[in-house]
């Protein structure tokens, strides 16, 4: 059944069934932007733009700098940057000098950037002056790394320094190189590498380690050149676009969505440092950005902004949410107050980003059962599954594990051949996400397996909990878990924030969920909190909140 892709026929017309990347790997690609568009912009950080040509030219030489000072091709470099236009430089010098880029979450502290580094062998750091002195400079004499490069969040700045960066100071250490010194000390210099090949690792990007330690997905370039174009052709992105870049880079969307689009359409990609609100309705109403892939507490915080009303976001169009649950009735409260429609992206790190979309000419449908709103059709060349837990495919409506497979499923995970044994048999993807197909091809997301409440032997699934708590006009963010229960195995609960302006107590919201689901689902005890806390993409996390609770509970 699967096999037969039934969902092809709901593909927007004159959408292709498969597709053949146009590049063999992400060097390549960048190479022909330069070639076709220059002079055009491509990097706007803050009132400052980076041409096409000028990216080249400093990458060309940075990538020089690191090969002198010993970093060999087939070496890792790991790349430890906010969203900043010296990642995407950093990113490209690395393939120039034949490396695989680490990317490297910027929040990391020493435990976490040591377990890194150690675990990719990574040659040579790339990171903020501030970074390396407050963390990596701590860590660094236990890794592999003999060549470390500093840069600020200053480099590369135009015009008047933005709020968001107001008490920066440079902090250049002693005995590390600074990025743009050694890429102008070697301008004009060519790198001299052997081509890249599509089963060439593009970048080693970490899963969250939310079921063990976290382990590098090997993206390869084959992988990457793939989705670029996936999303080009699935959204109709063309030489008109604007692509904003609120997703950190470091992450999958970021990698993909954001670097690699805008250097294939080629389109100039919008970056300010960290997402900030106010700064980001500024960024699209200055730069007319126009698609852009973001967690949906993106789009939540830009709805409850202050400020919201006096930007004009119009031009954000091509607007695509992923990497969390999306409620129904926030993408509706989303239209109703910027006038666009929020469509669903679904993919993971093992998939180098996207696995399933809404096509552009279309809404996403809400399954009449669970209220659950589809993450869309799976994209060109891919295969969706619904399995049990013996593996065996399930008919439409069953609830199980999605396994995907395509050119965008990764090989396996960096130097750990169990675990991609164990994920990936047979070159598939199992996924450890749950969900079902419709009989039209539509696929939802039910929950992670990891999530699943037990509550008196019925189970319950966070997720719609959550889309129920999603419908109260006062609520603004939402996690369910589930916690030990004497008398019931697990009990669920939920954490709230509240809308600016709104007020809502614990029993309110109680009663509200009671009125609207069954007895064994509804949350015994509901906390309203300021914020909840999330990972940097802006996931919500569930387990920091149960493991806060279950501590709470025990003391």
């Amino acid at each position: 059944m699967y096999d037969q892709r039934p969902w092809l026929a709901r593909y927007e017309q004159g959408l292709p069934s498969d597709i053949e990347a146009e590049f063999e790997n992400g060097l390549e690609m960048f190479k022909a932007a330069v070639a076709r568009a220059a002079e055009r912009p491509f990097l706007h950080y803050f009132d400052s733009t980076l041409s096409f040509a000028e990216v080249d030219r400093l990458s060309d030489g940075l990538a020089v700098g690191l090969r002198e000072l010993g970093v060999q091709p087939g070496e890792r470099v790991a790349v430890y940057l906010q969203n900043i236009p010296q990642f995407v430089i950093a990113e490209l010098a690395t393939w120039k000098l034949g490396g695989i880029l680490v990317s490297v979450n910027p929040m990391l502290k020493e435990r976490e950037l040591e377990f890194m580094l150690n675990d990719s062998g990574a040659a040579a750091l790339v990171t903020l002056e501030s970074l390396y002195l407050e963390v990596a400079a701590h860590v660094l004499s236990n890794t592999s790394v003999s060549v470390v490069v500093t840069t600020s969040e200053l480099d590369l700045l135009a015009g008047a320094r933005p709020a968001l960066l107001h008490g920066i100071e440079r902090r250049r250490a002693d005995s590390v190189h600074d990025l743009l010194d050694l890429a102008r000390a070697h301008e004009g210099e060519a790198p001299a590498v052997a081509p890249l090949a599509r089963e060439d690792i593009a970048f080693l990007t970490y899963t969250s380690g939310t079921t063990g330690p976290p382990k590098g997905a090997m993206n390869t370039h084959g992988n990457v050149v793939f989705n670029a174009q996936s999303y080009r052709d699935w959204i109709h992105l063309n030489e008109q676009d604007v692509v904003l870049g609120v997703a950190p880079l470091f992450h999958i969307t970021g990698l993909v969505a954001h670097i690699a689009v805008a250097t294939l359409v080629p389109v100039p990609l919008v970056l300010a440092y960290r997402f900030d609100a106010g700064v980001i309705l500024d960024m699209i109403e200055r730069h007319r950005a126009t698609f852009t892939v973001a967690s949906i507490t993106v789009y939540l915080a830009l709805m409850n902004h202050p400020a919201a009303a006096e930007h004009d976001i119009s031009s954000l169009s091509k607007a695509y949410s992923g990497g969390a649950a999306i409620a129904p009735s926030t993408v509706e409260a989303y239209e109703r107050q910027f006038g666009t429609y929020i469509r669903t992206v679904y993919g993971l790190t093992e998939t180098t980003s996207p696995t399933h979309m809404v096509p552009f000419d279309r809404r996403a449908p809400v399954d009449p059962t669970s209220g659950a709103l589809s993450v869309g059709l799976p994209i060109f060349n891919t295969i969706c599954r619904i399995v049990d837990d013996e593996r065996c495919e399930l008919p439409v409506g069953e609830v199980g594990e999605l396994v995907l497979s395509g050119p965008e499923v990764v090989p396996g995970y960096w130097n750990k051949p169990e675990e991609t044994a164990s994920a990936f048999p047979d070159g598939a993807l199992y996924t450890g996400d749950v969900g079902f197909m419709d009989e039209d091809g539509w696929f939802y997301i039910v929950d992670r397996k990891k999530d699943l409440i037990n509550a008196s032997g019925y189970k319950v699934w966070p997720r719609e909990v959550e889309d129920v708590l999603y419908g109260h006009p006062a609520v603004r963010e939402a996690a369910v878990v589930g916690v030990p229960d004497a008398y019931r195995g697990e009990t669920v609960i939920a954490f709230v924030s509240l809308r600016r302006g709104q007020s809502a107590a614990s029993p309110e919201l109680i009663a509200f969920c009671k009125e609207r689901m069954a007895a064994y689902k509804y949350p015994r005890e509901i906390t309203v909190l300021d914020e909840l806390p999330k990972t940097p993409t802006g996931k919500i996390l569930r387990r920091e909140l149960r493991q806060d609770e279950i501590s709470r509970r025990g003391s």
